[in-house]
């Protein structure tokens, strides 16, 4: 059954909310992001988006993070314009994505390709965006 706003699981494929303007029940040919092997930190899995193009949220300007993905600070906050701040940002959000729209509405695909060579991130959360995106393993291979 299916309500408002529920995930739409398949097999490890994670598809929209149903209010996302897709259909109730999407099949795992669409689905947008997957949730791997690797594990972010102990008992949370790491999510990945299928295509890198779907990642287009903001470049410039300020942003908040929602009190699940940054939780460490009253002001969550951040400047995507200062490039210390700009590389927290993505870092938390790779690492504490839950949702494909974590992923969809916080981080841009260029911007991700850019910063990867320099972001410190788990070993479980790099290893599984390089599987699935070897553009990334390629750009981080070139920095070193």
């Amino acid at each position: 059954m299916c309500e408002a706003g529920s995930w739409s699981w398949c097999s490890n494929r994670v598809s929209l909310p149903s209010g996302s303007g897709y259909g109730c029940g999407v099949d795992a040919g669409s689905a947008v992001a997957v949730r791997t092997q690797y594990q972010a930190r102990p008992g949370r899995r790491v999510i990945v988006v299928i295509d890198l193009a779907d990642l287009r949220g903001p470049v410039h300007g300020t942003v908040e993070l929602p009190l699940r993905l940054f939780w460490s600070s009253p002001d969550r906050s951040f400047d995507l314009d200062k490039p210390f701040m700009r590389r927290w940002f993505y870092q938390t959000v790779l690492r504490e994505a839950s949702r494909p729209e974590d992923l969809t509405g916080y981080l841009d695909r260029d911007t991700l390709i850019a910063l990867w060579p320099e972001m410190h991130l788990p070993r479980g959360v790099r290893r599984a965006w390089e599987d699935h995106h070897p553009v990334l393993r390629a750009g981080a291979a070139v920095s070193a």
